[in-house]
């Protein structure tokens, strides 16, 4: 049965007169009585008779009248809601993140997409290793990934967004904790290392070690973790120095002192797909574009 038909009965007893529905449906009142007829014939009912002046639905048409609003709206709300996907005002956005990510630029720009757009439906995934970001990108299971370290390939799109220093997470009781000011790469050889394995995020791993290779110092490991959690749990029970993202400061870990390793700086990526068909992608871009970052990439 067509939707026109529907709201054909719908506007006949909401007006009470064929000829005052036909004014409002803009069509003429024969042609809207010859549909209500034809529509009668299919059904085998009445749908309508005149009581007190007045068109009323029979028992059979109120039954229909009752069921094509729920029709009419729910067609309405579709059509709506394929509307405001297309548009991007609705649909679902999928973000793969590092966790310097969330306690640097994203969390900020997160409260104002979902501000500007409070029907988008966020699915959000943090996630410890850059290779395995761009990966979720790149075979559709992310639309857009927030990381250091982007895979390098013809289908990703990479913007710099972000820059930061990296920051030596001491244990408290190291003399090294001591003082306030930045810490020189050369230093780090004084302190053992807490990190995670290589095969864990090798990009991350080897990103930490060029730190050493060109202060010349030699590190001396002291723990692997493969969580900054955990890592920090470590540096704070005296295993050693973690060496993370400046932003990581944002955790408060008790029994840690944070010290900004001087000449180093590492720089945070939005990544998406060259060919993502999902609009929202370019709506989030605009509002991370639009943010004021503490470190805004220059």
């Amino acid at each position: 049965m067509e939707l026109r038909l529907l709201s054909y009965v719908v506007a006949v007893a909401d007006a009470g007169s064929v000829a005052q529905a036909a004014d409002a449906l803009h069509i003429t009142q024969p042609t809207l009585s010859r549909q209500l007829r034809d529509l009668e014939r299919r059904l085998g009912a009445k749908l309508f008779t005149r009581e007190n002046r007045r068109t009323v639905p029979t028992a059979a048409g109120a039954a229909l009248v009752e069921r094509s609003r729920v029709l009419l709206a729910n067609a309405a709300a579709a059509e709506q809601q394929v509307r405001d996907i297309a548009a991007g005002r609705r649909g679902r956005l999928r973000l793969t993140f590092a966790g310097s990510g969330i306690n640097g630029p994203l969390a900020g720009a997160l409260a104002a997409f979902r501000a500007a757009l409070p029907d988008v439906t966020l699915g959000l995934d943090e996630s410890f290793n850059d290779a395995a970001m761009s990966s979720a990108v790149l075979d559709g299971e992310a639309d857009i990934a927030v990381q250091r370290l982007p895979t390098a390939d013809v289908q990703l799109v990479t913007r710099l967004w972000w820059h930061e220093p990296m920051t030596a997470f001491l244990p408290a009781g190291h003399a090294l904790a001591k003082s306030t000011g930045e810490l020189q790469p050369a230093e780090l050889g004084q302190v053992p290392l807490v990190i995670w394995p290589r095969e864990e995020s090798s990009q991350s791993y080897d990103e930490i070690m060029t730190i050493f290779r060109t202060a010349d110092a030699t590190p001396v490991l002291g723990a692997e973790a493969r969580t900054v959690q955990t890592l920090l749990a470590l540096a704070s029970a005296g295993f050693g120095a973690a060496i993370l993202a400046d932003s990581f400061r944002a955790l408060g870990r008790y029994g840690v002192v944070p010290r900004t390793i001087q000449g180093t700086s590492t720089r945070m990526y939005l990544v998406w797909r060259r060919d993502n068909p999902n609009p929202l992608v370019e709506q989030f871009l605009e509002v991370a574009s639009s943010g004021s970052p503490a470190n805004p990439v220059q």
